[in-house]
């Protein structure tokens, strides 16, 4: 980043520090009135001002995770998120202040965002990757802050993992991404970007990909009418839902067996390729 764009960062974080600082802070007992208001009647005024008053604890937050490379307004818009998904979650009965329960969410936004920016190649696939991650920067820093070489034994009996965890995760870490943007010779515009084939169909190619799709599900839907309501509910929540429901799912829904529910999808699906052209016929496959 160069200096002018330092500057600018700069001056729109203190711009935006200046203009949340007018937001006052609330008392617990306005802001169980207020949480009570949003989660009984989805008052999204009470919402808003719940959001606005601890919008200056997400900065705090945020600016814990300033090692790591990212702008800080970019973390301070993640950690908005997770505060604006707390704000939803949250019950006010529980006798806990909302930014006690928010910092989890604030903290989960900020970690993942940090995760998808840090390469291409996702950093950590499981929770204990993600959080080894974190602790390896952190225990990095105190040793560096201590003025004392890193050593990796005992940096790996500090996070209680293999020694072959740890330098696998530290190549991950180090290997960040390169842009593809720079230039590959000084004073050239030509850059790795222009040495990449484009793999991506042309626009005739993906206009007719487009239309038969649509075509397609068109049929879908014209074939979905002409079964009864209880056959068309099987097919749609076993068959085209994201997340297909069990048989015995239905089997509780209709108070029928498990079996007797098969029976129903397996005749409505037969009347749904003898209706439907082959192309559509495969997504009920």
């Amino acid at each position: 980043m160069n200096h002018l764009s330092t500057l600018a960062a700069s001056d729109s974080l203190e711009y935006y520090m200046s203009q949340i600082k007018q937001f006052k802070l609330l008392s617990r007992e306005e802001e169980q009135e207020l949480a009570s208001r949003y989660r009984r009647h989805g008052d999204l005024e009470a919402a808003q001002r719940l959001i606005c008053s601890n919008l200056r604890f997400v900065v705090k937050i945020a600016h814990e995770y300033r090692g790591y490379g990212m702008k800080t307004l970019d973390l301070i818009q993640e950690g908005n998120i997770g505060l604006m998904m707390a704000v939803k979650k949250f019950d006010p009965d529980k006798g806990l202040r909302l930014i006690s329960y928010a910092v989890w969410w604030i903290k989960a936004y900020i970690n993942n965002f940090i995760i998808r920016c840090w390469s291409l190649v996702k950093i950590g696939t499981t929770q204990a990757q993600k959080k080894l991650f974190f602790k390896l920067g952190q225990v990095r820093r105190a040793f560096r802050q201590m003025g004392d070489e890193y050593p990796r034994i005992e940096a790996a009996r500090e996070l209680d993992v293999a020694l072959e965890e740890l330098e696998e995760m530290e190549c991950r870490v180090n290997g960040r991404d390169a842009s593809i943007d720079i230039p590959l010779m000084e004073g050239s515009d030509y850059t790795l970007l222009d040495t990449l084939p484009d793999p991506r169909d042309n626009q005739e190619q993906e206009y007719l990909q487009q239309e038969q799709e649509e075509t397609v599900a068109s049929q879908v839907h014209g074939a979905l009418l002409q079964l009864n309501d209880r056959e068309r509910a099987i097919i749609e929540a076993r068959i085209l839902s994201e997340r297909p429901a069990t048989l015995q799912d239905l089997a509780d829904r209709y108070r029928l067996s498990r079996e007797r529910i098969r029976q129903l999808e397996s005749n409505a699906l037969k009347k749904l390729r003898n209706i439907l052209e082959p192309e559509a016929a495969q997504l009920l496959a």
